[in-house]
């Protein structure tokens, strides 16, 4: 029901975020190009994990779905909250960030030890949640990792 609840909460908090908060421009690309991309590469991962999830790319939210690439991820709501615990560990702040970290803490306060770990997981990173992720698109995603130390 938690689950349900925070997905909902998630739903209706998207499209005014993206339409009011998220400044930058779409990336204009879809999931099957993605899949040209080489098989080491960030683009490639990327598709593949939405071809995995069976989700679309979000218009204005296409860092999102790299940060999962990136940090090996998953998608459940817990391992949501996770990463952006993780996300405000690597230095990200953001009001959006806050609310789900918080909402999330409420909600599943049995996943601290959980919640703690990608925090301190996103401290030992180098930052990087505020790279522009469509010009690494070609970039293999090992050497992205070992560069920022995710």
């Amino acid at each position: 029901m938690r689950d349900y609840l925070i997905e909902k909460l998630y739903e209706c908090s998207k499209r005014p975020y993206q339409k009011y908060f998220k400044k930058n421009e779409p990336w204009n690309i879809d999931k099957t190009l993605l899949m040209n991309y080489p098989e080491e590469s960030l683009g490639f991962g990327l598709g593949n994990f939405l071809y995995k999830n069976h989700f679309d790319i979000q218009e204005k939210l296409e860092d999102h779905d790299i940060i999962h690439v990136l940090t090996n991820t998953g998608v459940s709501v817990y391992e949501e909250i996770g990463m952006q615990y993780y996300l405000l560990g690597n230095g990200k702040k953001s009001l959006y960030l806050f609310m789900v970290i918080t909402t999330g803490t409420i909600f599943y306060p049995k996943r601290m030890k959980y919640f703690i770990q990608q925090f301190k997981r996103g401290k030992k990173a180098n930052a990087f949640y505020y790279l522009d992720f469509s010009k690494m698109l070609f970039i293999p995603i090992q050497t992205i990792q070992q560069t920022f130390n995710i």
